[in-house]
């Protein structure tokens, strides 16, 4: 008898290799969520929004300055980063490792005291104080308070924003640009795998 003619569903052999491969496309989606973990608990730091003591911790703790990010509720940039860069476990290590790291609502009400001791709102911190236009934006400071990087949007991907720590990491922002240091750092890479390849 001829399966297709009857209507029949076919034998239960054929379907195993199509099931197995759900299962296994299964686990790894199980697999890659489990690698992530919640930007809110392992990325962001915890603050009572006075930067000058949470410079004073930075130094304490050995850290290299703080880094803030601006964002808002409605940005889908924002979201991008969390879900896809800032739940990364390497980029989350690697940050705490250098950094004091905090959120900033661009429309928060919320009071914050800058690193002069001034007390404002998060939107005035942010849009008056930074001149934070358009969102994400990275924010670093350094022990002083200083800003010495600044960038503005959503990395490309975790290699980039990881990049962009080390080139405040390593004060790479004294002498270039983040762009400029990106290209060198492009042109090692290219470099290095050539060498590999002879």
């Amino acid at each position: 008898m001829n399966i297709a003619r009857t209507g029949r569903s076919p034998s239960p052999r054929r379907g195993w290799p199509g099931l197995l491969l759900l299962a296994l496309l299964m686990a790894v989606g199980a697999a890659q969520a489990a690698a992530t973990r919640d930007p809110g608990q392992y990325f962001f730091d915890q603050t009572f929004g006075d930067f000058g003591e949470e410079l004073a911790t930075a130094r304490d703790e050995d850290k290299q300055g703080i880094l803030l990010m601006f964002e808002m509720d409605e940005c889908p940039f924002c979201h991008r980063m969390k879900n896809t860069v800032l739940n990364q476990p390497s980029v989350q290590d690697y940050f705490k490792e250098h950094f004091l790291v905090f959120s900033v609502d661009v429309e928060g009400d919320v009071e914050v005291t800058d690193f002069t001791g001034e007390a404002m709102a998060q939107k005035d911190f942010a849009l008056k104080s930074h001149r934070v236009r358009a969102t994400p934006v990275f924010a670093f400071f350094d022990l002083d308070g200083n800003l010495v990087a600044r960038y503005t949007g959503a990395t490309r991907d975790t290699d980039e924003f990881l990049l962009l720590g080390r080139y405040v990491v390593e004060g790479a922002y004294k002498n270039t640009t983040f762009t400029k240091y990106k290209r060198e750092h492009a042109d090692k890479s290219a470099a290095a795998d050539g060498q590999a390849a002879r």
